[in-house]
């Protein structure tokens, strides 16, 4: 069977903002950079990357201006809090999102403490992505920005030099130990001479360690993960999409291990899982360790070489540890043959018993169907070779990227009761019953992505679906049940008629799961594109509790053109709370207003209309306090 080569809809936010199609200065190989990324590779690379470096990295300039006021430089929404505090920048137009914009947000509390909460996002307040955190100590009423020292790393990792200044960085999460210290995790990375004069193409991912400040500051330089020494430019190998996880259990045999993993895009056009682990508090890591070994689940690929094993397209991986101290990581893979016009796609969860040394044989926990491809819905050149989340109707002003991805989740009370959620197209409430039929993929030459019959019209909505283990992810529910049967996180006939996508999911210290998630339901988000966050508890994963966290609905994102809101979002919870964290569209961007800034012309300021929004806006990054039942 011939195996489906497409990697669903560009991968969860990694940084590699190199110029990846660079050659080094004399060399005389082409480099392997984005544009000689693979449509596959192209389709699963993160979004900052892809935004920044791909055909589309140009902001869309902004027309329409109309004079404004500076907001105040913290903000609320009702009982929504601004989590980052800078004061918006004030950029051109068309530099929208350049300086202003913070996406893909991750968010842990202290075990120890739970009125101390971190959370971690994409930055470009200077006017290039980095990994910006910011910190709580009251429960989330009220925060501080912490300076992350990254873009310095010190040892003979690059050419055999003391330091590499980076560029650019982002894809972070951060966590907590059991004995209080706080962590985060950046990628790091050079661009290549086809965005700056300098060729250098290196990029590593680091974690950084807060001791005994509940992260108001991190220790520098950060430790390295994985390093890729690439001072000369040849472009031919990408680190991608690296999360993190801390076993904070303090009976755990490998307590307070730390934990990475993330994608290895080669030359070869593979995309194989790696991990390491540090058993000295984040000081040293482990060499990695494949992750997405071979398997009968994964279809022969159809010319792509095997070096590690047929299960060789792979991203999205998230690890998490068990109070016994297993370790399970779960992703997306792409290695699934074609069956006539059914164009789904698996989630494989692997484990180890020995703290991160080795895996299991991967098991399949769900299948599941990609987002739908913008182009094909949303107009021609709208958002080429990526999936988004288009409202039904006439308007197409959701063209922002987005991908189905899994979370994986475990009890704290049961170490073999294991949960993975994963967007999924066709649901239980979205299907052929309901006027919505998978119709294959689109040719190779326009990204390979997935169609659908009823997209605009039809039964078609996004669903975050549920598969469960009772026996240490040996099996799942979803394992053979069919995606169209299995549970739905969240409730309620709106929801059933509308968009749930981009969900975190975590249990809290009671055993209860808790899901937060980007949500269509309310108003008339489902025509508009506009969108709300929810928040959905469950005790036996079969009834859930739900609560719309935002006091009001978020616009479609206009900065990055439009097309990059973020890859992902996160949440946590302590025994009462659930503190989501996401990325909020609803303050105005500010520019300059035309004809000022010039003599006798003070400068003023101004909002703009954008393509697909009437008023341009920004991206900040949010939270609410939820009250759990």
């Amino acid at each position: 069977m011939r195996m489906r080569r497409t990697l669903g809809s560009a991968a969860a936010g990694t940084l590699l903002l190199t110029a990846l199609s660079a050659t080094a200065p004399g060399a005389h190989a082409e480099g392997f950079g984005y544009d000689r990324l693979t449509a596959i590779q192209k389709r699963h690379v993160s979004g900052a990357l892809a935004e920044a470096l791909g055909p589309r990295a140009a902001a869309r300039a902004v027309t329409g201006a109309r004079p404004a006021s500076a907001p105040p430089c913290g903000g609320r929404h009702g009982a929504n809090v601004k989590v980052d505090q800078d004061c918006l920048t004030v950029t051109d137009q068309p530099l929208a999102g350049r300086g202003q914009a913070q996406n893909e947000t991750w968010i842990a509390a202290d075990p120890n403490d739970p009125r101390h909460l971190l959370a971690s996002y994409n930055d470009y307040r200077r006017g290039d992505g980095t990994c910006g955190v910011t910190r709580s100590a009251d429960g989330g009423r009220t925060w501080s920005d912490t300076t992350a020292p990254n873009g310095f790393v010190s040892g003979a990792a690059f050419g055999g030099k003391p330091r590499e200044y980076f560029q650019s960085g982002g894809d972070t999460s951060v966590a907590w130990d059991s004995r209080g210290n706080a962590y985060l995790s950046c990628q790091e990375f050079k661009r290549g001479n086809a965005v700056s004069p300098d060729a250098d193409q290196s990029s590593g991912f680091y974690v950084y360690r807060s001791t005994g400040n509940a992260g108001a500051s991190f220790n520098f330089p950060g430790r390295p993960v994985a390093e890729h020494d690439d001072t000369a430019g040849a472009g031919n190998f990408l680190l991608d999409k690296q999360l993190m996880t801390v076993d904070a259990h303090a009976r755990s045999p490998y307590r307070d291990r730390v934990y990475v993993t993330w994608t290895t895009f080669a030359a070869d056009g593979t995309g194989y899982i790696y991990g390491a682990y540090s058993a000295d508090y984040g000081e040293h890591f482990s060499a990695p360790v494949l992750i997405s070994s071979d398997s009968a689940l994964c279809a022969q690929p159809d010319g792509i070489p095997t070096p590690h094993g047929r299960c060789n397209n792979n991203q999205f991986s998230q690890p998490v540890t068990a109070p016994d101290g297993t370790l399970y990581v779960a992703w997306a893979n792409y290695n699934v043959a074609e069956t006539g016009s059914d164009n789904r796609f698996q989630v494989l969860v692997a484990a180890s018993k020995d703290g991160g040394a080795t895996f299991s044989a991967p098991v399949k926990a769900a299948d599941y169907y990609e987002l739908p491809d913008c182009d094909t819905y949303q107009g021609e050149g709208k958002d080429p070779g990526r999936a988004c989340v288009p409202e039904k109707g006439t308007s197409t002003n959701s063209i922002f990227r987005a991908t189905n991805y899994p979370n994986i989740a475990v009890d704290p009370a049961d170490p073999k009761r294991v949960v993975v959620t994963t967007g999924s197209y066709l649901n239980r409430d979205s299907n052929e019953g309901s006027g919505c039929t998978p119709a294959g993929l689109t040719p190779a030459d326009e990204g390979l992505g997935a169609l659908y019959t009823g997209v605009k019209t039809g039964g078609c909505n996004n669903g975050v679906v549920l598969s469960s283990s009772t026996d240490g992810a040996a099996t799942f529910t979803g394992t053979t049940t069919d995606v169209r049967k299995l549970p739905l996180v969240g409730s309620g006939a709106a929801q059933a008629r509308t968009d749930q996508y981009w969900q975190g999911t975590v249990f809290n210290p009671r055993g209860e799961l808790v899901t937060a998630y980007n949500d269509r339901q309310y108003g008339s988000d489902e025509a508009t594109g506009f969108s709300d966050i929810t928040v959905a508890a469950t005790k036996d994963l079969t009834h859930f509790t739900t609560t719309r966290a935002t006091s009001s609905s978020m616009p479609p994102p206009s900065q990055f053109n439009g097309q990059f809101y973020g890859d992902y979002i996160m949440l946590d919870a302590t025994a009462t709370t659930a503190y989501p964290a996401w990325s909020d569209t609803r303050a105005a961007a500010l520019f300059l207003c035309p004809g000022t800034g010039t003599p006798g012309h003070p400068p003023a300021l101004c909002t703009a209309a954008a393509s697909n929004a009437s008023v341009a806006n920004d991206e900040q990054i949010f939270t609410t306090a939820v009250r759990l039942h």
